[in-house]
């Protein structure tokens, strides 16, 4: 009897073991993700250079870190410091998730006809994020961005602060599941549906969101 659960047991870890290998293959390729968690203060990510350290951590983490990641965030001209583009910061594609399905093939297709979606708007596991429907709903992404990929202009804040605001401000974000509660082009926007209610933990969840980004490796 002992010698059968033994053969039995053997398959099963042999299994796990495999299973494990090949996910960590399929992360090695990855170069497009949503991070599955924030930094825990809202939108105060330490900066441009925190947000990318952040993004860098995670693909580590899963055995992707042999990429330079860079977080999808514009920033504000501020203080003689020109304006930062999401779009100029991200490498030139293609870009695909831990499952291996591509979500665009260069920063013209990003930003416009790209196959990001809920089904493909994968975590660094290759999860699904939640999104409208779910509990608790984290559909927006912080991007800080126009649906172009630019930096907004003029005074109002769309960063908090530059990233570096984790109580007054705002932020623009995107919905990684291309829905909204409107049926209009920005509220199903993956980069730039709305503004959110303020730059803390809470006021990000008050409109479904959870201080989450979208990583792109930028090489």
């Amino acid at each position: 009897m002992q010698k059968m659960i033994v053969t039995l047991v053997l398959p099963a870890a042999l299994l796990v073991l495999l299973s494990s290998f090949a996910s960590q293959a399929q992360s090695a390729d990855m170069t497009f993700f949503v991070t599955s968690q924030g930094l825990g203060k809202g939108a105060d990510l330490g900066g441009l250079a925190g947000a990318d350290q952040h993004c860098q951590a995670l693909a580590s983490a899963v055995g992707a870190g042999q990429h330079t990641w860079r977080a999808y965030l514009s920033s504000s001209a501020s203080g003689g410091a020109a304006a930062v583009n999401a779009r100029d910061r991200i490498g030139p594609g293609p870009w695909q998730n831990a499952k291996g399905v591509v979500i665009a093939r260069d920063v013209a297709q990003l930003h416009g006809d790209n196959q990001l979606r809920k089904d493909t708007a994968l975590d660094e596991h290759g999860a699904a994020v939640k999104g409208r429907g779910d509990t608790p709903n984290m559909h927006d992404i912080l991007t800080g961005s126009q649906a172009d990929g630019t930096a907004f202009a003029g005074s109002d804040d769309h960063t908090c602060r530059n990233w570096t605001s984790g109580a007054d401000g705002a932020a623009q974000v995107g919905h990684h599941d291309r829905i909204g509660l409107r049926d209009d082009a920005p509220a199903r926007s993956w980069n730039s549906s709305h503004p959110s209610r303020g730059c803390s933990a809470e006021a990000l969840a008050g409109s479904g969101g959870a201080g989450l980004l979208y990583c792109f490796a930028a090489d």
